[in-house]
């Protein structure tokens, strides 16, 4: 059995009491953070339209949510408690990575070629262009509720 410190219950005590005080004002902040960086995503992927169905196949997954199928690994997936999920991709728009890294030439059978597709990230720029940025609003954040709710 472990040993307790003298006190260490009521350290314990205010440390949930912190996390509990920062839960319903950081949920908010994740998906308004997801919703910024998806903002950039769609705007990036302009130079890429063609029929408008991977801008529309962007979605934000805000945390205990599923994402939409064919978004991630040709599957769904459920986002944890403090997590927000920035998916492209849905059954109407499977081409997001093809997008995003271009193709190489590719033959057919009779010897003539696919041709190529240069990249056009869109993804990857989104998420560098507002890692910082986000990330310090958060912590910003964090640190706030933190500290109203040890005093």
């Amino acid at each position: 059995m472990a040993k307790m410190v003298q006190g260490s219950e009521a350290i314990i005590r205010k440390m949930k009491t912190m996390r509990d005080a920062a839960a319903p004002v950081l949920r908010p902040m994740l998906v308004k953070a997801g919703e910024e960086i998806a903002a950039d995503m769609r705007a990036l992927a302009e130079a890429s339209r063609r029929t408008g169905d991977l801008i529309e196949s962007i979605h934000v997954t805000g945390p205990g949510e599923t994402t939409p199928a064919h978004s991630t690994d040709g599957g769904q997936r459920m986002a944890g408690p403090w997590e927000v999920l920035v998916t492209a991709g849905d059954t109407d728009a499977r081409h997001a990575h093809l997008v995003e890294g271009g193709t190489n030439p590719r033959l057919h059978k009779d010897g003539t070629t696919t041709g190529t597709m240069p990249a056009a990230p869109f993804f990857n720029p989104a998420w560098r262009l507002n890692r910082t940025r986000l990330q310090a609003r958060i912590n910003r954040l964090l640190r706030k509720a933190m500290r109203e709710a040890s005093q």
